[in-house]
């Protein structure tokens, strides 16, 4: 199911793997399933890394070893839920002053499946660019696909 307001961005995705299974896949190999291209620092992305905790950093690491940051954990709460802080501006640039929150939750769907549920709410935080980086974050290349990477991955 897929849904878009003025604020906020909903996605969803059932998955073939158990709750636990699932939220392990999309928190600790962050870096098997993110879209290699969907990076945002100069420098090419060797490496995705979420930290497991809440206060955890949210970020990527060039091969040199310079970090660019994306936000930080909110919210750790294995095997249901995990709320991020998206701290990434409409320019695609870290800012710090930012915040919008990517709300994910996992559910049992039965039979060993998974419900995913992925949230990027607080849109309205962009301003006068909330509209583009809404279709942005709404469109088939936004989180839709960002979500059938990691389906790919944890079905496996």
């Amino acid at each position: 199911m897929a849904t878009t307001s003025d604020t906020s961005v909903r996605r969803e995705v059932v998955v073939n793997a158990p709750v636990e299974r699932a939220f392990a896949v999309f928190t600790e190999r962050f870096d098997t399933w993110w879209p290699r291209d969907f990076q945002i620092a100069e420098r090419p992305a060797q490496v995705f890394v979420m930290e497991p905790r809440a206060g955890g950093r949210w970020y990527e690491r060039a091969a040199d070893g310079t970090e660019c940051e994306w936000g930080e954990v909110l919210a750790w709460e294995p095997p249901s839920r995990l709320l991020l802080a998206w701290r990434i501006s409409a320019s695609w640039q870290y800012d710090p002053g930012l915040l919008t929150e990517v709300d994910v939750r996992f559910t049992d769907a039965g039979d060993g499946r998974t419900r995913v549920v992925l949230e990027h709410r607080g849109l309205e935080q962009y301003g006068a660019e909330a509209g583009r980086m809404t279709g942005t974050f709404g469109s088939d290349g936004g989180w839709s696909r960002v979500l059938a990477g990691y389906a790919a991955v944890v079905s496996r």
